[in-house]
């Protein structure tokens, strides 16, 4: 099969293509696989979920750590003989990466004098196996990958000097000319893309010095493999300096291996602001080169106009090379709609500059399966896990808003997502976390940036307008720029087909979150008819309007349908026997809502915390034994907490993933109220002296509740765990509840 004809020249239409994040980097004696974390390392199904995206090449890994880690005469190639020739029936090119972040098997590192050639040799082994392959990355990364290995002591080796830096930059780049020569001896049409991070950095003028060699640092990669180095380079004397040799860069000279397309990578902080002024940033974002303190930031998170982003670069790099490009990496750490909005973004830059002149092929959505724990570098598994077109956090991956997206951009179809009509964190007021900067050099026309605007875009429709959870919702939407209305109960009464007919045609939304409901367990049992008007009757009538006006609905259950007899954690598809009124509301509810609209998302949830209320039972507990008075829970029921800014934000994410039916959501931990309150209080360091231990029978509680009523999910457990949100609801309360949201990527820091 003939694959010349899958990466067309620039006057072909913008191609899609995907990436598989499969890191195996290196730290002291440790290596940390990503494949072997996000399941595909067995699941040969995985392929056909890419191919339906509509992607025409995949970035794909037979690495030289996986495949020979003792030598070529051992090599294990089973895994590549199986995968390789299914990409190829299913119509996508492999691009096949040798080296991705590692530092090879354990008897060679990049700083090792016989890396280059141990690495052609795996090369031409892997080019005579496939003799088929066209496209290769021997290195990913190479500039990246010596920074964090050679400069910052990330990774393996742990470098942490400039001679380390370019001893291992040297190293990537012969090896990458050599393991191309070896492939090219059996396919002579083999070509190299080659990729690493499209950086720059922006400074004040006091540190003009070091922004200028950053910027220069930059292209070190690409420079060596097209044989641009020798004496008249900008950093000629910085190589000789690190202890290069002459002789080692001028080789380059004498043996380029131009890369056929040039791979670039494009992150949130792949745009760096230094500033000399300690003062105006937190400590957090201090830092020093070469002896002299600073701060080093994200642009957006400083920037008074942001930069224009990935575009001029792209120009930048087409102007220096004139080589055919293509976006390697694109991929944002963020909420979903801020993923969707990241990558229509960057596409839409590449189709400008393409249609300005430039040899632009692709955008690769990166990566297919989400990542694991890139906000520490991977150099730990703390279980921190940023979602793709898949989510892998469930029995299989399950598809998300991105893949949707991923289909319509690969097939030209106009982008239908409302969310879209929103600005990404990365546009908006609140992206700052110091005093803002203006500066000529990074202002620019950021127009036709988003998939397109709106001036009415569509809100979500949000009922309980004076809850806990509606409030909630109303102040996520809000800093994730979602569009939505908090409705009252006088202004729609959900159990009024009327009324609610009258909010959707007044609103238009694409989506309605109820949050709206009966609570009082105990008055349930003599409120009945009240109870089921507002817990079963009105999300019934909602989830009728919801399909016939074809928008999505979210209703939420709880835990109370369960009776507790299983003695452990529940999940979706366990049988409901509510034992109290309130349970049976909820069940009823259930039924009804998902028998009226099949597409429904409802949300089992139990026992709320968050920083936003003074009524929940963790703030209650710690406001009393803070202050040295007494407080009951009971020692005998157990549930699982759910810290509501968690809950909110994973409700948004399936909702824009167009999830539908029953899902159990909660921080992922089974235990007591009074350990509940014993926890926070040893996180929180409060005595817990006055807590008073008791069973539910001594509570006097009316309504009969379930002892085991906790819940965990066979749809993937998508919450944090309960510690980290234990945590962050400490930090909340201390700060007012006015900051929250996901750590992010320290990907690419200078």
């Amino acid at each position: 099969m003939n694959l010349n004809n899958h990466i067309q020249p620039a006057t072909s239409p913008l191609q899609l293509w995907g990436g598989l994040e499969c890191t195996v980097n290196r730290v002291r004696d440790n290596y940390f696989s990503q494949m072997e974390r996000n399941g595909h390392a067995a699941r040969l199904q995985d392929l056909e979920r890419f191919a339906s995206l509509g992607i025409r090449a995949i970035r794909y890994p037979v690495l030289w750590e996986r495949t020979a880690p003792d030598g070529i005469d051992s090599a294990d190639w089973s895994w590549p003989d199986e995968r390789l020739p299914v990409l190829q029936q299913l119509g996508v090119t492999p691009i096949v990466g040798l080296v991705h972040h590692g530092s090879g098997p354990r008897h060679t590192s990049l700083v090792s004098s016989d890396f280059p050639e141990k690495l052609s040799e795996y090369a031409g082994a892997v080019a005579r196996r496939y003799p088929w392959i066209e496209y290769y990355t021997p290195v990913n990364e190479i500039c990246t990958t010596a920074r964090f290995s050679g400069l910052n002591g990330v990774w393996y080796p742990h470098g942490s000097s400039e001679a380390t830096f370019v001893r291992a930059l040297i190293n990537q780049c012969r090896a990458t000319v050599l393991a191309m020569r070896e492939i090219r001896k059996v396919n002579p049409d083999a070509k190299l893309v080659q990729t690493d991070d499209l950086s720059r950095t922006y400074g004040t003028s006091e540190m003009a010095e070091f922004t200028n060699f950053f910027n220069e640092r930059r292209w070190l990669g690409w420079d060596m493999l097209c044989g641009r180095i020798d004496e008249n380079h900008a950093l000629w004397d910085y190589l000789l300096e690190s202890e290069a040799s002459a002789e080692e860069l001028l080789w380059f000279r004498e043996n380029p291996c131009p890369p056929d397309i040039m791979g670039v990578n494009y992150y949130i902080t792949s745009e760096r602001w230094l500033d000399h002024r300690l003062d105006r940033y937190p400590d957090s974002r201090h830092t020093q080169y070469r002896g002299v303190p600073h701060v080093d930031i994200e642009c957006p998170r400083v920037l008074a106009t942001p930069t224009p982003g990935i575009g001029p670069l792209l120009q930048e790099i087409w102007e220096r090379y004139g080589l055919p490009i293509a976006i390697t990496e694109a991929h944002i750490d963020a909420n979903r709609e801020d993923q969707l909005r990241w990558l229509v973004e960057i596409w839409n830059a590449a189709k400008k500059v393409q249609q300005n002149g430039a040899d632009i092929r692709a955008v690769t959505v990166w990566a297919l399966l989400g990542s694991f724990d890139w906000n520490c570098l991977v150099t730990e598994c703390r279980g921190y896990y940023e979602p793709g077109p898949y989510d892998v956090r469930g029995p299989q991956p399950r598809q998300t808003a991105v893949a949707h997206l991923m289909r319509e951009l690969s097939t030209g179809r106009p982008l239908s997502h409302p969310v879209l009509q929103g600005q990404g964190w990365w546009r908006r007021p609140g992206r700052l976390w110091a005093k803002p900067v203006a500066t000529r050099e990074a202002v620019a026309d950021i127009n036709d940036r988003g998939a397109f605007r709106s001036t009415f875009p569509q809100p979500i429709l949000i009922t309980g307008a004076t809850g806990t959870l509606g409030r909630a919702f109303a102040r996520i939407c809000e800093r994730r720029n979602l569009a939505c209305h908090v409705l009252s109960r006088q202004e729609m009464d959900i159990a009024d087909p009327a009324s609610v007919e009258a909010a959707i045609v007044r609103y238009k939304p694409w989506a309605i979150v109820n949050a709206s409901g009966y609570v009082r367990v105990d008055d349930a049992e003599r409120e009945l008819e009240r109870c089921m008007r507002e817990n079963a009757h009105g999300p019934t009538v909602l989830a009728l309007a919801a399909i016939r006006h074809a928008v999505r609905f979210l209703t939420f259950s709880s835990d109370l349908v369960f009776d507790g007899s299983l003695g452990r954690p529940y999940v979706e598809s366990d049988r409901v026997a509510p034992l109290n009124a309130y349970g049976r509301s909820k069940a009823e509810a259930e039924r009804r809502v998902l028998d009226s609209d099949p597409q429904a998302l409802v949300v089992r949830t139990s026992a709320f915390f968050g920083p936003w209320d003074e009524h929940n039972f963790v703030t209650q507990a710690l406001a009393a034994l803070s202050a040295g008075r007494p407080f009951a829970a009971a020692g005998d029921m157990t549930v699982s907490p759910t810290y509501v800014p968690d809950l909110v934000n994973a409700c948004l994410d399936l909702l824009i993933d167009k999830e539908s039916g029953i899902w159990h959501l909660s921080n992922g931990e089974a235990m007591s109220w009074a350990e509940l309150a014993q926890r926070a209080c040893a996180a929180a360091g409060i005595d817990p002296a006055g807590l008073e231990v008791r069973t539910a029978a001594e509570l006097g509680m009316t309504a009969p509740r379930p002892l085991h009523s906790a819940l965990t999910s066979e749809r993937g457990l998508i919450l944090p765990s309960f510690g980290d949100a234990l945590g962050r609801y400490l930090r909340e309360r201390e700060l007012g509840g006015e900051s929250f949201g996901q750590e992010e990527s320290a990907h690419y820091a200078s």
